[in-house]
């Protein structure tokens, strides 16, 4: 028959096919060291206050501030299409008068007086903004002087009188102090607040922490402060 030949003869088991060798295992992955944390980043010292670019003239009214007060403005500083004067402050009323009574200047309205903390920075901790602005000329500067932490800065409530509850606000948040202030007293916070929130250094649980912690201590506390007002 012509598939004879591949007839397996009766009682022989047909072979069986030869198992695939295995294939070697990857050497084994060494244990990952464990990696090292990272130490966090240095705080910044300091806002960078860039110079203006070499195609941005200074204005005329900043110009005459310097020459009408000779080392008053310690720097000029353009960020964002806005000036800012850096004064010495032992001379800040001195240039808060100019930029409101001079001709070309006219900034008759304090929109807003701010600090900013650096504790990373030596000696003069805290920049105090003034945002300033002229309604009869529409324009804008801001007026900047630094202050170290437990030494003051002069009122200008008196050059301004809307400065009078904002550097309240500002003496409230960060502790700063304005000399001359009519009523410097917590205006945000109680007066029994412990510390000045927006300080970098704040707890952030605040003075909950020690009520949380201690409900008497709390209680004892609020005590001797309404005693002491009492007498």
């Amino acid at each position: 028959m012509a598939d004879s030949d591949h007839t397996t003869p009766a009682g022989d088991t047909p072979a069986a096919a030869p198992t695939p060798a295995a294939a070697p295992k990857p050497p084994a992955k060494p244990a990952a060291a464990a990696a090292a944390p990272k130490a966090p980043p240095a705080p910044p010292p300091g806002p960078p206050d860039p110079a203006p670019p070499a195609d941005a003239a200074i204005p005329e009214f900043i110009q005459a501030l310097q020459a009408a007060l000779p080392g008053a403005v310690t720097q000029v500083a353009y960020w964002v299409g806005d000036w800012t004067v850096i004064v010495d402050a032992p001379r800040l009323l001195e240039v808060a008068r100019h930029l409101r009574d001079t001709a070309g200047a006219q900034f008759d309205y304090c929109s807003d007086v701010t600090a900013v903390d650096w504790p990373a920075r030596a000696g003069e901790r805290f920049d105090v903004v003034y945002c300033l602005y002229s309604t009869g000329r529409r324009a804008r500067v801001r007026m900047k002087t630094r202050v170290a932490d437990g030494d003051a800065v002069p009122s200008v409530s008196g050059v301004w009188a809307s400065a009078n509850w904002l550097e309240r606000e500002a003496f409230d948040m960060f502790g700063v102090r304005f000399d001359g202030h009519p009523d410097l007293r917590r205006i945000l916070m109680p007066e029994e607040w412990q510390g000045h929130p927006q300080r970098k250094d704040y707890p952030l649980e605040g003075p909950g922490e020690l009520m949380l912690e201690s409900p008497q201590d709390w209680l004892k506390l609020r005590q001797s402060f309404n005693e002491a007002e009492t007498e």
